[in-house]
Formats: C-alpha cells, structure tokens, sequence
C-alpha cells in the first residue's frame, strides 16, 4: 500500500454551505478520487490526524469508535454527521507492537472517537463507512525526527494491506485566513512554503527528503505557514513509512487564499 498525506479541509466544511459556494470544491473533488490514487482496496486505514496529541503516543483499540466533534461554532447539523466505521483491534495491537519493538511507549485507548481529521476527509472519500480505521496520535513534543522514526516503525503495516493516512492542512494559519475573508478575497498566502515542500517531499532520495522534513522550519514561509506544526507532522509519518519509495503531488489547490498540496508516497 502507498502512504498519503491529505488536507481535511476547514471543520465540517464539504458538509455545510460556503460563500462562495465552491470554496472547497477542488479539495473535495481531490478526496472523491483519492480511492482511485490508491489504486487497491485497503483491508484497514490507520489514520494520523492533526487532531490527536499525547505524551505518550496513543491508539485507538475499540471495536467501534464514536464520533468525536472536535469543531466549534458550526451549523447545527454538522453535529449530527454519521460515519460508522468500525475499528480493528488486532490492528491496534500490532501498530503497538511494532512501536514499541522501537521503544516507543504506546497506549491503547479504548475511549477516544474519531475526530474530525479522520471522518470529515472520510465521509468524501469512502462514503461507505466499510474499511476499518484506527486512529494513531501525534507525540506532544511535535519534534520531526520523532514522527519520522515513528513512520518507519510502521512501514511493515503496508505489506499486510494497511493504507497509513496523515490528515492535516499543508498550510494552516487561522489568522491569515481571516484576513483573506476579510480581504474580500483579495489576500493570498502559502506559496513559497507549498513549493519548497513539494521539492522536498518529492525528491528522489529519501534520506535527503526526510533530513528536509526534520529541517521543515527553516524554509521559507514556513512559520507564516504553520504557526504551530500539528498540521504538518502527519506528513512526517507518512514519509517515514514510505521508505525508499518516492512522493509525488496529487493535489494543489488554493482555498481561502491558502495554496495546498496532498503527497502520495508509493
């Protein structure tokens, strides 16, 4: 299986009416195709969400999670969004396994729902609810070499039919958002970091792509583009766990002002 890196976009947003209405249409026509990028049926989706911090790294292990509504402020209905997947436990224990044969503490947790990094791109993507999916969380620290090392703790899971997902923003500065909704739309932002990321996500060498990632602040724009980096780090996963295999862009859009990009390894 490939590894992939994908924007979920702003809340509940391709669920709720925009102004102007086609705000997140490209990004949601990107997650419709996102099954035919993968190119085969996943047996699990293990997904790494911007939306999940612990000190010790966490995982779901129930049978079937709930939803977690981590959004504020949205319409009424955007509470009442439904997507059944189920989890898979003996996935869970060999995500924990294979982490912790690299001495990583992990704990399974069997009281977190999915939150909306997972269910909102979800919900797009395989409307289904029919893959199992387990949520593995970010470390609190957000140090990059940790998140690539825990990626490559993982790459044996994509040989057993697993689709590892990091679901973030490549560009995620709430501030400038504001001003470009403010702006009237006149305001744009994020590309200098948007292509120094996809040079360095997509260079040959793997060794020298993840040295970038780590080094990921020292580009250009790059604290203009994530203040705080949760939203980037599921990238680092993704690339640890990708090996030698090369990333390529599959997706480039600009939404509120903001260019972003998806990177699909393998």
């Amino acid at each position: 299986m490939p590894t992939v890196y994908i924007p979920h976009g702003g809340g509940p947003c391709f669920f709720m009416e925009w102004d102007p209405p086609e705000t997140w249409n490209e990004m949601e026509g990107y997650l419709r195709r996102l099954p035919e990028d993968i190119g085969q049926h996943p047996q699990v989706i293990v997904m790494i969400s911007a939306h999940w911090e612990g000190e010790v790294l966490q995982v779901q292990g129930q049978d079937q999670p709930d939803l977690l509504f981590d959004y504020y402020g949205f319409p009424d209905h955007t509470y009442e969004l439904t997507y059944p997947a189920p989890g898979s436990p003996d996935v869970s224990t060999r995500i924990a396994s294979l982490l912790e044969q690299k001495d990583r503490d992990v704990d399974i947790v069997m009281d977190r729902g999915f939150d909306h990094g997972m269910f909102v791109p979800m919900k797009v993507a395989w409307p289904g609810a029919d893959i199992p999916v387990v949520q593995l969380s970010l470390l609190a620290d957000l140090d990059p070499a940790s998140h690539i090392a825990i990626g490559e703790a993982l790459q044996p899971l994509r040989d057993e039919g697993v689709l590892i997902i990091g679901s973030g923003y490549s560009y995620h500065n709430m501030q400038a958002m504001g001003k470009f909704m403010r702006s009237g739309g006149a305001a744009v932002f994020g590309d200098d970091f948007n292509t120094w990321l996809v040079e360095a996500s997509t260079q040959g060498d793997s060794q020298a792509r993840n040295q970038a990632l780590v080094n990921w602040a020292e580009a250009p724009g790059a604290r203009d583009a994530h203040p705080r980096e949760e939203h980037l780090l599921p990238l680092h996963v993704c690339a640890g766990a990708a090996g030698n295999d090369q990333g390529r862009q599959t997706f480039e859009a600009r939404t509120m002002g903001a260019m972003s990009s998806a990177i699909q390894f393998g």
